[in-house]
């Protein structure tokens, strides 16, 4: 009897030994690891491509704002009408019209002293001389003390601030202060048409003998 348990109790281990392994939770997870890994790397790639067009269009987007935004600013750095000819700037009413030379002077005439908008829009004078025809420069309204824009007196034959009591003679040269310098010049030319131009004095001050303070 004793030996036949003995025998039972070995076959029962010889059997198990030759039993399937039972599957766990662990075999489960590495089974399918490499298909989720797969899954996972085709996400991966479809959400990086996404991401990648959405910086192109971030890019782009920021590109366009601070390009509408640089280039104006730095072409402000850049005056108009720098060049000669028909690179001025031309002259205009307070309207933003152009004017013509002959037809301002049918309505403009000898000793007349009246604004235009000039380089970068600054108020300038257009002087009608004696003859008829128009001064080669134009003077720039801004006083050179506070910056008022200082009107033409006929009664008195000078430019004279109401601010704070500067007077300028016919040129534009100071003839009372506090103005320390006298009215910026301006060149006036013409192009094909007749427009009246305003192009940048850069050249020796006639009335001062000395470099324009303005350039």
């Amino acid at each position: 009897m004793k030996l036949l348990s003995v025998l039972s109790a070995a076959l029962i281990g010889s059997s198990a030994a030759f039993a399937p392994a039972p599957i766990t939770a662990q075999h489960r997870n590495s089974a399918v690891t490499p298909a989720s890994m797969a899954a996972a790397a085709d996400d991966f790639y479809i959400d990086q491509e996404r991401r990648n067009i959405m910086n192109l269009i971030l890019v782009a987007s920021a590109g366009v704002t601070v390009g509408g935004l640089a280039i104006p600013y730095v072409l402000f750095f850049f005056p108009p009408g720098a060049g000669g000819g028909d690179g001025g700037t031309p002259a205009k009413d307070a309207l933003g019209n152009e004017l013509i030379q002959s037809a301002y002077l049918e309505t403009h005439k000898a000793g007349d002293h009246s604004l235009a908008q000039g380089l970068k829009g600054d108020a300038t004078y257009l002087i009608v001389k004696d003859d008829g025809s128009l001064e080669t420069y134009g003077l720039n309204a801004v006083c050179t003390h506070l910056g008022c824009v200082v009107p033409w007196s006929a009664a008195n034959n000078k430019f004279m601030c109401p601010c704070h009591g500067s007077q300028y003679a016919p040129t534009g040269a100071v003839v009372r202060g506090p103005a320390p310098l006298p009215l910026a010049l301006a060149h006036i030319e013409y192009d094909d048409k007749g427009t009246i131009l305003f192009n940048s004095w850069t050249e020796t001050d006639f009335r001062t003998e000395g470099k324009p303070w303005w350039t």
